[in-house]
């Protein structure tokens, strides 16, 4: 009796201990697998800018292989023009670097049990230039992402999940064919359910997202531009259906970034709003879906560093040495005071201050639509950290627009803070002259004008955007308008030979 008792005793130790061992494996592999954050590394600096996490993927970030299939289940919602197989994203303007799978500006980071890809700086801080239509393009980091639509990008995934063909029974297969090679726990458990969770997220944000993305053409960013204010606004759960109409309008283009060392202390940012260099960092690292709980600090740091003594890329194109040195004296009685002695130089009475808005006279809607409120906010962002150094101090509002260094400013056109005047040449003719219409998102160079070709419409079945500075009654168009930065103290009174001169000598910054 008692031997029987044992036997049943160690029967069920052993059953015991065999559920225990079997639990304890698959909370193993399920762990191993779903509790994993880790980035793809990237040796190389520039390449780290170009393709790194900063850990929004954690938060904002899309499954790799749901993100890859869109393009093929949603081929509808995709504009026309530029479809290379595997490289559909070319068509709102992200720029591929030979065969890899990500576009510039797209990281991956590996959490919750999949491989997530979103935004990082890159995306809006790197582009291209071709001399001719025939050439290669030239990818610059650094430079304004003068191609990339991101309002178009956003229409699109928010159109894409709105539609029929956003479902798993599509989506899936369409992964499978693509190369996915998922599991069948992937194919049947995974990713319908990561899919259900996207389309869910997608069509929250694009509620939220209305009052900014549903305004009529007219409204449209096009290529280069962002409204980062109204963005932030919404993201900060701001009543946008109550503020007033001039809080909705503050598109501008997208800004360089070099040589970030020599700005510590300036006022940054277009409205020049900050002046910590590494606050701002941070807040635009909210803008890749980076929030103060998910931000890589480690990998913040590592990109701030290069930034910090990251150099702009010389002219490449021929420069007429003669007429640059007639332009350099030029340069420094009107332009020098407020954007300092040179490309590498910026000493200057002006440099790095707000300009009332008085004085400058360009389009204030991008300077209206950042409120007080909106610098609160901003400020308490990451009020809950432990680490006090880390809080936001510096954000508030200003009455202008502040003066910029013009290191590289051949590769930052269009110019004035809304992109509205296609070339430096243009910049330098009274608002009367200005183009009124040109278009956007063509990569070609204009050696003459300094600028790129805004004159094209298409190539290659690619429409670019028609930029339209006015309202069609004579008007500027809100946030469009192409006033301002005129008159003597401007040079738009020079002399035609002088203007010349002057944009040879813009050249060699």
């Amino acid at each position: 009796m008692i031997n029987g008792q044992n036997t049943r005793c160690n029967w069920w130790k052993v059953i015991c201990l065999t559920t225990l061992f079997l639990f304890m494996t698959i909370g193993g592999l399920l762990a191993s697998r779903f509790l994993v954050d880790e980035p793809v590394y990237y040796a190389d600096d520039e390449d780290h800018f170009k393709y790194g996490s900063l850990g929004g993927e954690r938060e904002a970030g899309f499954p790799y292989w749901i993100w890859k299939a869109l393009p093929r289940v949603c081929a509808a919602q995709l504009p026309e023009g530029q479809r290379s197989p595997g490289q559909e994203y070319k068509a709102l303007g992200f720029v591929y670097e030979g065969e890899k799978p990500l576009p510039i500006g797209m990281s991956m980071r590996r959490y919750t049990g999949v491989d997530r890809v979103f935004l990082n700086c890159a995306s809006c801080h790197a582009s291209t230039v071709r001399e001719t239509p025939a050439s290669e393009p030239r990818i610059y980091t650094g430079m304004p992402a003068h191609r990339l639509n991101l309002m178009a990008f956003e229409r699109f995934l928010f159109d894409c999940a709105k539609s029929a063909t956003f479902t798993p029974d599509l989506i899936v297969p369409a992964i499978q064919e693509l190369g996915g090679n998922l599991s069948y726990f992937d194919q049947f458990v995974v990713y319908p359910v990561a899919v259900h969770l996207m389309r869910a997220r997608l069509v929250a944000l694009d509620q939220r997202l209305s009052f900014m993305l549903n305004k009529g053409p007219e409204r449209e960013w096009g290529p280069g531009r962002v409204d980062t204010w109204a963005f932030g606004k919404a993201l900060l759960n701001f009543r946008m259906d109550l503020a007033p109409e001039r809080e909705h309008i503050g598109v501008a283009d997208f800004p360089s970034i070099w040589l970030q060392k020599p700005r510590q202390g300036m006022q940054l940012h277009w409205d020049g709003n900050n002046t910590s260099v590494e606050e701002r960092n941070r807040s635009a690292a909210f803008g890749t879906g980076a929030t103060p709980p998910t931000l890589d600090r480690v990998a913040m740091k590592r990109l701030e560093d290069w930034l910090l003594r990251r150099e702009p890329p010389a002219y490449p194109f021929l420069v007429d040495t003669n007429l640059a040195a007639k332009g350099a004296p030029i340069y420094k009685q009107y332009c020098s005071r407020c954007h300092g002695v040179s490309g590498r130089n910026f000493d200057g009475e002006l440099v790095g201050t707000v300009l009332p808005i008085g004085e400058i006279k360009t389009d204030r809607h991008k300077l209206d639509s950042y409120t007080g409120e909106l610098a609160v906010n901003q400020n308490l962002l990451y009020a809950g950290t432990n680490d006090p150094t880390e809080r936001f101090s510096h954000f508030r509002k200003t009455n202008g627009y502040a003066n910029m260094p013009l290191d590289g400013i051949w590769l930052r056109a269009p110019y004035l803070h809304n992109g509205s005047v296609p070339t430096l040449r243009d910049l330098l003719e009274p608002r009367s002259k200005r183009p009124t219409k040109f278009y956007r998102g063509y990569d070609v160079y204009d050696q003459q004008r300094v600028g790129f070709v805004s004159t094209v419409s298409e190539e290659r079945g690619q429409q670019f955007f028609l930029f339209d500075t006015t309202d069609g009654k004579g008007h500027s168009q809100p946030g469009n308008g192409h006033d301002g930065h005129e008159g003597a103290r401007y040079g738009t009174e020079l002399s035609d030979a002088d203007k010349a001169a002057l944009v040879e000598y813009l050249k060699t910054f």
